[in-house]
């Protein structure tokens, strides 16, 4: 009886630190340190459909046509996308980089991870139609592809970057890179972090699925993944991949997580303007 005791009360101690651990990991995952910094263009703003104040920087060409939502990833801002917006600006595209809610200067509290960014991101494609763009695309990084991915159907072609294609599994190796946890228990750790974030905030991840939204979407998408990502294994990207036929999969060697543009720039432009001006 006194084993029988003692594993009782392991399991209970074992319930409660990974309850624990997994509420820990989620607080620190909806809400990030935001970083500013100086940001080129003109401001821009929109109010999402719950009241958030959203904030971009805005570079117009002259004959605005063709058009560009940048997207950032975790803990990022739009003050480190001016260089990819002068990119297409040069090209002839207009191009837009927002602030995700949460970040920069947008309002939001917590990072939702595609459950409302997804209709903040089609607030934004809206925008842009309004100014007068007839050809829209989106390039997202980390976090920024993924919630991209979810929206895909706002454009005529986007390009994902080091996207997730299930948050529940990119948490698990996330938290095993914190922790010396054995997958099984980072798994319930995760899982009860999911439980607390519907329970505290009203979010359910199961909603915000990049895996079942790229099955789902006509959009064409390219996806972009180092081979040498150990945040985001390219194994998601893979998986996106897989999932649609029409998606394109260019593994770069020698590339972590992002920015494959630092890595091979020329040969970035070739795929990313050649995946844009062909669709």
């Amino acid at each position: 009886m006194a084993i029988v005791r003692r594993l009782v009360v392991l399991v209970i101690l074992l319930t409660v630190a990974l309850g624990l651990a997994g509420s820990i990991f989620t607080q620190n995952t909806l809400h990030v340190q935001r970083r500013t910094g100086p940001h080129w263009g003109t401001d821009a703003e929109i109010r999402s459909a719950d009241g958030v104040v959203l904030r971009a920087s805005w570079f117009p060409t002259e004959r605005i046509e063709k058009c560009v939502l940048i997207l950032h990833g975790i803990g990022d801002s739009r003050a480190n996308f001016a260089g990819f917006a002068l990119m297409f600006q040069q090209r002839g595209y207009a191009t837009l980089a927002p602030d995700s809610r949460a970040h920069g200067e947008s309002g939001g509290d917590v990072v939702t991870y595609g459950i409302r960014e997804r209709e903040d991101i089609l607030g934004w494609a809206a925008w842009l139609r309004e100014r007068g763009c007839t050809k829209l695309y989106g390039l997202g990084e980390s976090l920024g592809a993924s919630m991209l991915i979810l929206a895909a159907g706002g454009f005529d072609a986007i390009v994902a970057e080091s996207a997730y294609a299930d948050l529940q599994e990119a948490a698990v190796q996330r938290l095993m890179r914190m922790l010396p946890l054995p997958r099984a228990l980072a798994w319930l750790a995760v899982t009860n972090g999911k439980l607390y974030a519907r329970l505290a905030y009203g979010l359910n991840f199961d909603t915000a699925s990049p895996l079942e939204a790229i099955r789902r979407t006509r959009t064409p998408v390219l996806l972009i993944h180092g081979m040498e990502d150990e945040l985001t294994p390219p194994e998601h990207s893979r998986r996106l991949a897989a999932a649609n036929k029409t998606a394109e999969l260019w593994l770069v060697a020698r590339l972590g997580h992002g920015s494959a543009y630092a890595v091979d720039e020329s040969e970035y432009k070739r795929r990313v303007f050649g995946w844009f001006e062909g669709h």
